[in-house]
């Protein structure tokens, strides 16, 4: 049993690799089915503790192409998807992440 636990504990870590060919490591956040798509919700890994608390923290929130077999991810091109996806994950993640908004940083 502390075997089977001891696998699934720490992050799940996804390499994805952009339309230019470059490799990316993302910590998968958190993910969700809603009406009919496949959403996630990812963060930029850093290469040390330095590049962590540098970055500007943003929280990635792509979908599942379903008409590719590979299972790509893309962006949401809908402003109204967008937001109500991204509700969902900030309102899940808000007891682990505090969120930031550009109009807040003003």
């Amino acid at each position: 049993m502390t075997e089977e636990l001891g696998a699934n504990f720490g992050p799940e870590i996804l390499n994805l690799i952009d339309e230019d060919g470059n490799e990316h490591e993302f910590e998968l956040l958190d993910e969700l089915d809603l009406d009919g798509e496949h959403y996630i919700a990812i963060f930029p890994t850093a290469a040390n503790s330095e590049d962590y608390f540098n970055s500007d923290g943003e929280l990635i929130i792509m979908k599942i192409d379903k008409n590719d077999p590979d299972e790509s991810f893309m962006h949401i091109e809908s402003e109204e998807e967008f937001d109500k996806v991204s509700a969902i994950f900030v309102e899940r993640l808000s007891d682990e992440f505090e969120f930031i908004y550009p109009e807040d940083e003003e």
